[in-house]
């Protein structure tokens, strides 16, 4: 098997750790296979890649699509280091309102699958990094989107920067407390 997955107290968000494959040029690994991921039991169809660049303490979420939108993400980090975030939504569930917390890196290779339910979000703690993730579900779109505050006071997430740099959008966005239930 090419991939080992760990689970934790989150139902559903899974960390993969792809087997990596080294020698003098380099090196080698999977980042998805269809017929290892079913076997994990995360057999959604991957439908939109996104990716993106940002600079040292850059804060990025906590994003989420409802409805018909709604999408679950395979996330890693192509190049620097982040603090990868995943807020449970999903009202029923043991965890809901509460944050699993990562460090991705290029050089780790680790990535975070996180199921439909779940709010996401990153900080940069190299001096830049790009990120890449798969998401299944719906495409984006405008009208299905939502967020949560990243320094909403429930969750009292620590971003593992001093300053962050947040976009106007996103320090707007609702607290938790404010969301209906979507999930």
């Amino acid at each position: 098997m090419n991939f080992t997955v760990e689970t934790n107290q989150f139902s559903g968000l899974k960390i993969i750790v792809p087997k990596t494959f080294k020698d003098s040029r380099g090196y080698f690994f999977e980042t998805y296979k269809a017929s290892a991921f079913k076997g994990f039991n995360l057999a959604d169809d991957f439908i939109q890649t996104n990716q993106s660049f940002s600079f040292q303490n850059v804060v990025r979420g906590l994003h989420f699509q409802t409805g018909k939108s709604a999408q679950a993400k395979l996330v890693r980090c192509l190049q620097g280091e982040i603090y990868d975030v995943a807020v449970d939504l999903r009202k029923n569930s043991p965890t809901y309102g509460k944050f699993f917390g990562i460090h991705l890196s290029a050089e780790n290779k680790v990535m975070l699958y996180i199921p439909v339910g779940f709010a996401h979000g990153f900080s940069v703690l190299s001096f830049e990094a790009e990120v890449s993730y798969d998401v299944s579900g719906g495409e984006y779109d405008q009208k299905s989107e939502a967020g949560i505050r990243f320094n909403d006071p429930t969750l009292g997430i620590d971003w593992k920067v001093k300053n962050p740099i947040v976009s106007d959008k996103d320090q707007i966005l609702p607290f938790l407390n404010d969301l209906p239930n979507f999930f």
